[in-house]
């Protein structure tokens, strides 16, 4: 795991400008007598290390925010627009009460494009980031605001203090079930980037490839491009010798895109080509046909987090606490359903 960002502080500016500790926090609150030339310098230097006050140290001064925020990782194309929040929200309402049960507010933060700016002025205790990337710069920014960090979903360089473990993610029952339908040539769509999503999937294929007797391809669309990445690279694939049978895109909005591509290649869902996703929402349903998704049992999720998090406000410290994520179940519909009965009511 890499070493978290070092922030600059208080005695750091000190430190450059040669003055004290208690010099630098009254030029900067714009208090005390001092020269006009000496403020100057101090700001200056505050500027140049980038130093930012700590809201966590105003909070000791003050009491505690006693609030906590929801967030995503996966930017506004992925869990906006179409999906209307939906798979924040169905996590929003269960949390929320866990936590006003312990005196605590929820605040569920849309996708945050510049979290160093967008986050600044962030107060809270707290924090749960769903899906986080490798080394991810939201989850660097709510370590620095001194924040309990939990994330769902592993991801490599963060520091969170509690994880829930979500396994293969789903990729396992959803691969195995196109290969129980006949799939042989299966077209995994995933993040370019390393979202833990991804992180899961990958490392299904790397531990059960040859047991499971997989094969396919494995592409990689920049998460921003949602649908319009998904159709490309479906519609790119279904041209070649050796076109796939099958689509698993984790994202919904990936799979929205590939059903898209099937239908304008002139193909049919489930008989020529299947498509399943991950998210069991407003996406998988309306889709035509109705997509196979994941119930990824979202309040017990949500109820699992928030517990976790009130552990690590309640003790703070020691090694990061790992707990395990509720079974997902797979909703079987038509666009999987190439044997008669298979898709769910």
């Amino acid at each position: 795991m890499s070493a978290t960002r070092k922030r600059a502080t208080i005695a750091d500016v000190a430190a450059a400008a040669g003055v004290s500790r208690g010099t630098v926090s009254l030029a900067l609150n714009g208090k005390g007598r001092m020269a006009s030339a000496t403020r100057e310098k101090i700001q200056h230097v505050a500027a140049e290390l980038k130093y930012r006050p700590s809201l966590r140290g105003r909070r000791l001064r003050g009491g505690a925010s006693e609030s906590v925020a929801l967030m995503t990782a996966l930017p506004d194309a992925v869990v906006g627009r179409e999906s209307h929040l939906n798979f924040l929200l169905a996590i929003a309402l269960p949390l929320s009460k866990v936590l006003l049960e312990r005196g605590y507010s929820t605040l569920l933060l849309p996708p945050v494009t510049d979290p160093s700016e967008d986050l600044a002025n962030l107060d809270v205790d707290g924090a749960i980031v769903i899906d986080p990337m490798n080394d991810d710069q939201l989850c660097r920014e709510l370590e620095d605001h001194g924040a309990q960090l939990v994330t769902i979903g592993r991801a490599d360089g963060v520091a969170a203090h509690g994880v829930v473990d979500r396994g293969y993610g789903g990729a396992d029952l959803s691969l195995r079930h196109l290969l129980e339908q006949g799939a042989r040539r299966i077209l995994i769509l995933q993040t370019a980037e390393r979202y833990s999503v991804a992180r899961a999937t990958e490392r299904f294929l790397q531990e059960q490839l040859q047991a499971e007797n997989i094969g396919g391809q494995v592409v990689h669309i920049p998460v921003a491009e949602g649908a319009s990445g998904g159709y490309a690279a479906t519609y790119q694939a279904l041209q070649s010798d050796s076109p796939p049978d099958a689509v698993y895109a984790p994202i919904d909005a990936f799979a929205m895109g590939a059903a898209q591509a099937v239908r304008e290649a002139g193909l049919r869902i489930p008989l020529d080509v299947m498509v399943c996703t991950n998210f069991d929402g407003p996406r998988a349903v309306t889709s035509q046909p109705p997509l196979t998704a994941l119930d990824l049992q979202l309040p017990q999720l949500a109820e699992i987090a928030g517990e976790l998090l009130l552990g690590c406000l309640d003790s703070p410290g020691g090694p990061p606490r790992v707990v395990q994520a509720p079974t997902a179940a797979l909703r079987r519909r038509e666009s999987t359903a190439r044997h008669t009965g298979e898709a769910s009511p």
